[in-house]
């Protein structure tokens, strides 16, 4: 069906891709936590803070049943735009190399000195292991079900799709988490951001206009040729940073 293929596969992709992102970095941290003050507090930290964020996407999708659907994408496709517009500026930034890239093996080595730095449990449950990882993963989780909830509030029947996109980012950084113990740094953050912030855009600026009563050309087909012109536009846009840091680099150097 075309429903299916365009709407359906997309939003999974892109709360897979969106997911993933945030996973890693609340993974950075949970583990350095659990490797500096123990595994148990930090899982169970992690696990709390999961439990409330499924809750949340149970409450918040309910919800949403109730909302009139054109109202809803409006709403949602202004919130996607903005969130999609943010990560896709910063990720521009850093392929221009205006901003530094995102480190998480330097993100692991602060946190594990700052958690070094505080005083040990003296018994088995250790509150700051417990809190700094509930907090880590509550604060990434929340966008994750932002991203869910906006995504699959665009039609009926994407909030499935979008939530096992979720899952399995979550279940892939996991798994990855238990086999290698470490910081997974060569993830190409930036470039998933990148795709991220063009799927996210792209999809805000459908739901928007299908609120407002726009009839996009070629229908539901025109969601391909939004993400196609965010990417062309995105790109040039990285060509046109790059030019100007390098101009600036010439004119300080005279």
């Amino acid at each position: 069906m075309l429903f299916d293929s365009i709407h359906a596969g997309p939003s999974m992709l892109a709360a897979f891709l969106a997911s993933l992102v945030e996973c890693v970095e609340a993974l950075t941290v949970v583990l350095a936590v659990g490797a500096v003050r123990g595994w148990r507090s930090a899982l169970a930290g992690s696990a709390a803070a999961l439990l409330v964020l499924l809750l949340l996407v149970v409450v918040l999708g309910r919800a949403l049943d109730r909302v009139p659907l054109h109202g809803l994408q409006l709403v949602v496709g202004a919130l996607l735009l903005l969130f999609g517009m943010r990560w896709l500026r910063k990720a521009v930034l850093r392929a221009a190399g205006v901003l530094p890239l995102h480190d998480e093996a330097a993100i692991y080595a602060r946190e594990t000195q700052a958690l070094r730095g505080q005083a040990a449990a003296a018994h088995a449950w250790d509150r700051l292991a417990f809190a700094t990882a509930l907090k880590i993963t509550l604060l990434e989780g929340v966008e994750v079900v932002f991203i869910v909830l906006a995504v699959g509030a665009g039609h009926p029947g994407l909030l499935w799709p979008a939530s096992l996109g979720a899952l399995a980012a979550l279940l892939v950084v996991i798994a990855l988490g238990v086999v290698v113990h470490r910081p997974l740094a060569r993830v190409p953050e930036n470039t998933l951001k990148f795709a991220v912030g063009v799927m996210l855009s792209a999809f805000g600026t459908f739901w928007a206009g299908e609120g407002m009563g726009y009839a996009w050309p070629g229908g539901d087909g025109a969601l391909l040729g939004l993400v196609g012109g965010f990417l062309a536009v995105s790109l040039l846009s990285v060509q046109w940073r790059r030019r100007q840091a390098l101009a600036g680099a010439k004119g300080l150097a005279r």
